[in-house]
């Protein structure tokens, strides 16, 4: 007699929004997607959300769906307008019995209550962030001091962007995830960023921002904040991850473009050893461990 024993995943993620920049619907984005960045994680239990882009509406109404209060950690990797516009479409924050507390980086003398209640406010928006009914709480993010998420724990790490950013690395029994947005290398050096590196050594999954080719890169893109396909590829490589997905993509670049892309990065990850490359899917769930 056999007996089935079911074994929860360490961490599970779903991709609600991959583009960069500005959300893009229509036929030509319809199979990679359109919103901007949002990542459902979940790992012992919790609930760990990557930015709030325009795929938090999409996250809101699933987490509505199961008609159950709704208990998460929102992490903020900067607050770029693509990154934080779904803020305020997210309907369970409006929704008493909820519970967020919103972790990010204050910017100057305003805090990160401060700068998601701006975009909130006339004429910009009719509704204030006051009228959210959720127990919202916000939290500064610093770089290199781990947050606990119940047995799960997040390790934000400062990136390469104008204005900054965080990159984050989720580690639970023995598994780990790595979400490194809207970050750039360093053109001339020719080497591979080490703090980046290390935040991504022997990942499982890193989710890694390839707006652009080389050649998009460098016919005038240096200094935007972004990165390019071969050097997710080099990172990867460098830090001994596992499996990589190729995220943030650009607004010009519609499915057939990623899917020609992807099948070249495949053939240049072809001759190193264990790595496997995937294009950021909205809706795409991943199951590690």
């Amino acid at each position: 007699m056999s007996t089935d024993v079911h074994v929860e995943p360490a961490i599970e993620v779903r991709f609600w929004g991959v583009r960069g920049s500005i959300a893009t619907p229509g036929a030509a984005t319809v199979r990679y997607g359109g919103n901007t960045p949002c990542l459902e994680v979940r790992a012992a239990g919790r609930l760990i959300i990557l930015d709030c882009g325009t795929g938090l509406r999409l996250l809101g109404s699933a987490l509505l769906a199961t008609r159950k209060p709704v208990e998460a950690d929102i992490f903020l990797s900067h607050m770029h307008w693509d990154h934080i516009q779904g803020f305020p479409f997210f309907t369970p924050a409006f929704i008493a019995g909820n519970t967020f507390r919103v972790r990010g980086q204050s910017k100057g003398d305003r805090s990160v209550r401060a700068v998601l209640e701006g975009q909130m406010t006339d004429p910009n928006f009719p509704v204030p962030l006051s009228v959210m009914g959720s127990d919202l709480s916000f939290h500064e993010l610093r770089s290199g001091e781990d947050v606990a998420c119940g047995e799960a724990t997040v390790r934000p790490v400062s990136l390469q962007h104008p204005g900054g950013c965080i990159g984050m690395r989720v580690e639970h029994a023995g598994r780990s995830f790595v979400y490194a947005t809207d970050t750039e290398h360093d053109p001339h050096s020719g080497e591979v960023d080490a703090v980046l590196v290390e935040l991504a050594r022997d990942a499982d999954v890193l989710v890694y921002d390839a707006m652009y080719t080389e050649q998009e890169y460098r016919a005038g893109k240096i200094g935007w904040g972004h990165s390019t396909y071969s050097e997710a590829i080099r990172v990867a490589a460098a830090a001994n991850v596992k499996c990589l997905y190729l995220f943030h993509h650009d607004p010009i670049h519609d499915d057939d473009y990623l899917d020609a892309r992807l099948e070249e990065c495949r053939a240049v990850a072809a001759g190193i050893d264990g790595l496997t490359v995937m294009m950021a899917r909205e809706g795409e769930r991943v199951t590690i461990g």
